[in-house]
């Protein structure tokens, strides 16, 4: 910016070419104008703004069981703001602009207890989802008492069905029930443990896609 002490443009004022002037305080001025940007963003920018919203859509309907499966992460950090970090850098497949969700990948616990032994997901023949495991609570740090931390994740409507404080370690099994809506969908499972006190979880476990034909 600079000050006009003795100017011919004597009130002009607004934009002229490249300068805009004004006064201040009863002293005109000039400065450059803006520059009008046409592209803001770097390919790198778009790129990451891309995988932001794909992770922010696919995590907003576990923003509830994430809170028990990412607690305590990473110190102050949310858990929400935990999984974000953890998804971004390793759940996202494909390039840009055609990412996606790697399932596989996808973790909606982390933590240091045992998880689940020989887990299991199918379709039971009432149309529920039935979870399967074998007690290991003779592993170390593994408890009887821990409870499941069971999760459906329906990526055709981006909804979940999700049970916290499940059956304990040494049942084996647990049934979860489906909305009618899912009939036709295609199903993502995860199963995790929590123990008694909700301090300690373990890694969640994909146990894979599961397509429903019927209700």
């Amino acid at each position: 910016m600079a000050i006009i002490t003795k100017s011919i443009l004597g009130g002009i004022s607004g934009k002229v070419g490249k300068f805009v002037y004004s006064s201040w305080k009863g002293k005109p001025y000039v400065r450059s104008a803006a520059e009008h940007i046409t592209n803001p963003m770097t390919q790198g920018q778009l790129e990451q703004r891309a995988r932001f919203t794909l992770i922010l859509r696919f995590l907003r309907p576990l923003t509830l069981f994430l809170r028990e499966g990412f607690y305590r992460k990473q110190g102050s950090i949310s858990p929400f703001n935990s999984a974000m970090s953890y998804h971004l850098k390793n759940a996202v497949a494909g390039t840009y602009p055609d990412y996606r969700i790697d399932y596989s990948k996808v973790l909606v616990s982390r933590g240091n207890l045992p998880g689940a032994s020989n887990p299991a997901a199918r379709l039971s023949p009432a149309g529920e989802i039935e979870f399967t495991w074998e007690n290991n609570s003779i592993d170390s740090d593994a408890m009887p008492d821990d409870r499941a931390l069971l999760l459906v994740y329906n990526s055709n409507k981006q909804e979940v069905v999700s049970i916290v404080g499940g059956n304990l370690r040494v049942n084996g099994s647990q049934l979860v029930a489906l909305p009618s809506t899912f009939e036709g969908d295609e199903l993502h499972c995860y199963i995790a443990f929590q123990n008694v006190y909700k301090l300690i979880v373990s890694d969640s476990q994909y146990l894979g896609r599961i397509r429903i034909s019927r209700i």
